[in-house]
């Protein structure tokens, strides 16, 4: 089902060019983070999805942003001020977004799924990273909705999540507090509580990926051969510029994606809400 994965995300990364215009016609839900502007719009493209033909996962990232140390400690702070518990991996969960999205997919999706993901010792990984070929290793602990029974990972199935809106609330920030101490334990003994499974390598991957490289590099190297072979100056050239233009705007469209280049998403919004 990843061909009709849904994923609620900020509105900034519609406007990237290839991914974001793709991810705009797959129904993607976009919101700008600004709950009295954004409310209206996210109910109505959740409402959308209840026709949705195909079985679909629908991922929600609670914290709203990346964590970082600086806005761990002011969401740290706001819990205090609400009386809430205090999380030590985690920033507090934004409520409204994921209340909104119960009820709305309610009797349509069966379960949510709590997923956590960590990398082992200590790895940062990047887009540029995976694009130079770097190993990353990755722990997967299975929060998605799916409008389809599915057995593995942490399985919460949608009747016990409750419908009013603050009661939901309550329910998320029990969740997180467990998620932490699940996380306490993963960076104690570098596991989850669990039985971990390791998925086979699978060939088919990798043949697949070789049949689509050779159908389309083939006519590209054509092309460059039969450019060489002409001796023209300004062809070449024309050729290196693209090639130029192309490599620096996926460095940028990387970049976006860097963690120290990220919004203050956060900051900014969690020093308002103190005041």
């Amino acid at each position: 089902v990843l061909q009709s994965s849904k994923v609620l995300a900020k509105k900034e990364l519609s406007y990237m060019p290839i991914i974001g215009w793709m991810w705009y016609f797959l129904e993607i839900v976009f919101c700008k983070r600004k709950w009295e502007e954004d409310r209206k719009t996210v109910i109505q493209k959740l409402l959308n999805l209840r026709d949705y033909p195909e079985n679909f996962w629908f991922l929600i990232h609670c914290e709203g942003t990346r964590f970082t140390e600086q806005k761990h400690q002011i969401s740290m702070q706001v819990a205090e001020a609400k009386g809430l518990p205090k999380l030590k991996y985690h920033l507090l969960p934004r409520t409204k977004g994921f209340a909104v999205t119960v009820q709305c997919l309610r009797n349509v999706v069966s379960a949510v799924y709590d997923s956590t993901l960590n990398f082992r010792n200590n790895e940062n990984p990047t887009l540029l990273g995976v694009l130079n070929g770097k190993k990353y290793h990755a722990d997967l602990y299975y929060l998605m909705f799916l409008n389809f029974s599915f057995t593995i990972g942490r399985r919460i199935p949608l009747e016990e999540v409750p419908e009013d809106e603050q009661e939901c609330s309550t329910w998320l920030h029990k969740l997180y507090q467990e998620k932490d101490a699940f996380q306490e334990e993963y960076y104690r003994t570098g596991t989850y509580p669990a039985v971990p499974i390791v998925p086979p390598r699978r060939p088919w991957t990798l043949l697949n990926w070789l049949f689509w490289a050779l159908l389309l590099l083939y006519p590209l190297f054509k092309l460059l051969i039969n450019m060489i072979n002409s001796g023209s100056s300004l062809t070449l050239a024309s050729f290196a510029f693209v090639i130029i233009i192309a490599s620096v705007g996926v460095r940028w469209m990387i970049g976006v994606t860097e963690i120290n280049k990220g919004s203050t998403y956060g900051n900014n919004d969690n020093k308002q809400k103190q005041k």
